[in-house]
């Protein structure tokens, strides 16, 4: 981000066909084609996954799979959440004022009556202040965690509320959240509370990273950015970041250390994570973007995979789901990113984080998102709208999830209903977001939503 089809119920069934071997999409042209199916089993990238994370990777690649053999399927609605700026910036989102953390998870059911199926929180960029607090042990809110800095509260909330939206809000005391769902923030001397979702399970999480860039003193969103990082005048230096020995790697394994005393958190809870690092990669030359964007493509492949091995190899996280998400290439903000592709034992799903695009204007005013969608096909893998401004349901484009059946589509932050350029309404009415979560082609979320089109007990099943 830069900051600024009908089917029943998965039942036993469809639950077994979701760990069948798997299967292109099934073009109306390409009817006669056998499809290309994608893995069900993520631990043919990692042996060890957690059972939990297999079974949350196997709905996904489920989904995908019935799309691409054509049948009737289903998407999980997202919505991201800035937490640092429903914290700590007042004149974020439709409220002015300081905001409960998960304020945008909450305002969908304002508007709807229903919640996201799919949560991504932000465990960057940081604090605006110097340090990580590495190493530190968990509950965050004790004297251990260095919580009482302003600004650190965020990362606490982050993670409670990852563990509410997979566990239920409210619930039992298992970090710095009591079991009515609130904390006091030693910062503010205020209290912090998470929006309630029924007590039980509710969805699926994730996680974007936004890291600042390796050896910034400070950690806050300016430093995430290639033209304050010392890529913009050393053309060495993004090389010396993925050179083992060397003081920037060092740097860049403490910014990973960090992201993972969080994640080794939730693996100890049983909850499994989306992470999408290193995203946007693909952004065209002299368009700016993040200290790891338009770099060389072998050495951003290099930096996926230092990543990839040392959360789970070094760390041992096996509660991991990674995603990879470039820009839309359309040739001006974003190019064609088949170059900084990881490879297939470095990525589970692939998507878009598509900002060239409207429901009123089209891309090349084909049908919306049908050329991110189809382009994303040569990776075979689960296939997610990682990021858009729009629900994708309007009465611009009522039939965007018919076409274009991506599995996972998450709406960034505040654009749900306020526009972060023009201060106004947003670009989503609230009939837009109705549409969408009142739609019987998307799964919605929460413990008690009464739509009861997926039951998300399912995937604690031992």
């Amino acid at each position: 981000m830069r900051m600024r089809g009908r089917v029943q119920l998965i039942g036993a069934g469809a639950c077994a066909a979701l760990l069948t071997p798997l299967t292109l999409w099934a073009w109306p042209e390409a009817a006669e084609r056998r499809p290309t199916l994608v893995p069900t089993d993520l631990r043919d990238r990692d042996p060890q996954a957690t059972a939990a994370a297999r079974r949350v990777y196997a709905m996904l690649a489920g989904l995908e799979n019935d799309a691409r053999r054509g049948r009737s399927t289903r998407t999980v609605i997202g919505q991201h959440v800035e937490l640092q700026n429903e914290r700590y910036n007042a004149q974020y989102g439709d409220y002015r004022g300081v905001k409960q953390p998960g304020y945008y998870y909450r305002k969908v059911r304002d508007i709807t009556g229903r919640l996201p199926g799919f949560v991504e929180v932000d465990l960057g960029p940081g604090y605006g202040g110097q340090g990580w607090g590495v190493g530190e042990p968990r509950s965050y809110s004790r004297s251990a965690w260095p919580s009482c800095r302003p600004h650190w509260g965020y990362a606490e909330d982050a993670v409670d509320l990852a563990v509410g939206v997979w566990a239920g809000l409210p619930r039992e005391a298992d970090g710095s959240y009591n079991p009515t769902g609130t904390r006091e923030d030693c910062a503010s001397g205020t209290t912090v509370s998470l929006p309630h979702n029924g007590g039980g399970p509710a969805g699926i999480v994730g996680f974007s990273f936004h890291q600042p860039y390796p050896g910034s003193e400070v950690k806050g969103y300016q430093q995430t950015m290639r033209r304050n990082s010392p890529a913009a005048n050393d053309s060495g230096w993004f090389g010396r970041v993925v050179t083992q020995g060397s003081d920037e790697h060092r740097e860049l394994l403490l910014d990973l250390s960090y992201l993972a005393d969080h994640l080794q958190y939730l693996a100890g809870l049983g909850v499994p994570v989306l992470l999408r690092p290193y995203h946007e990669m693909n952004t065209a030359p002299g368009k700016g973007g993040f200290w790891w964007a338009g770099q060389d493509p072998g050495t951003y492949r290099k930096l996926w995979r230092i990543m990839h091995d040392y959360l789970v190899g070094s760390r041992g996280l096996h509660n991991l789901i990674f995603v990879w998400s470039p820009n839309s290439w359309d040739g001006t903000y974003g190019q064609e990113p088949r170059d900084y592709y990881p490879g297939s034992r470095y990525v589970d799903i692939v998507g878009v984080d598509d900002y060239s695009d409207t429901p009123s204007r089209p891309f090349r005013g084909e049908t919306w998102t049908e050329v991110w969608y189809r382009g994303l096909e040569q990776y075979h893998k689960p296939r997610i709208m990682a990021e858009s401004f729009h629900v994708p349901l309007s009465a611009a484009q009522p039939r965007t999830l018919s076409a274009t059946p991506w599995v996972l589509w998450t709406v960034w932050g505040q654009a749900l209903s306020y526009d972060n350029v023009s201060g106004t309404r947003g670009k989503n009415t609230n009939a837009d977001v109705k549409r969408t979560y009142r739609s019987p082609l998307v799964i919605t979320g929460g413990a008690d939503d009464q739509q009861g089109n997926f039951d998300w007990r399912s995937l604690h099943k031992t």
